[in-house]
């Protein structure tokens, strides 16, 4: 899914396409607690296979959904991240509104399994 919008002069047809967002601790407050849309993140490392099989699912989320911001957490990186939110286990996906937890879940999943993670 994407927006399409039309130019002032022209009307043609133009799309924004959200890309996945890459968090740090510096950035994730601002970009995951402070949204004002929900957030999907995905906990992971480029060692785990899990992860990286699902890497482009996540990124074919993030240019499809438009209503949901799409990030991603490297815990190799931002392990605090990872202890805070308590992620034991990876691939996880956290989806959080309002700055808040909203739900969870560990494990490789296909699409349609996670969109409805995301619409639920």
């Amino acid at each position: 899914m994407s927006i399409p919008l039309k130019t002032s002069t022209d009307y043609e047809r133009k799309e924004i396409v959200m890309a996945v967002i890459h968090l740090t601790e510096t950035n994730f407050d601002k970009e995951v607690l402070g949204a004002d849309i929900p957030v999907l993140v995905d906990f992971w490392a480029p060692w785990c296979n899990p992860c990286r099989m699902l890497s482009p699912v996540i990124e074919e989320i993030a240019e499809e959904v438009t209503d949901v911001k799409v990030c991603k957490v490297n815990i190799d990186e931002a392990s605090i991240l990872a202890d805070r939110y308590g992620v034991m286990s990876i691939p996880t996906l956290i989806l959080f509104k309002n700055g808040e937890i909203a739900a969870k879940s560990v494990g490789a999943k296909q699409k349609p399994e996670i969109i409805e993670f995301i619409k639920a």
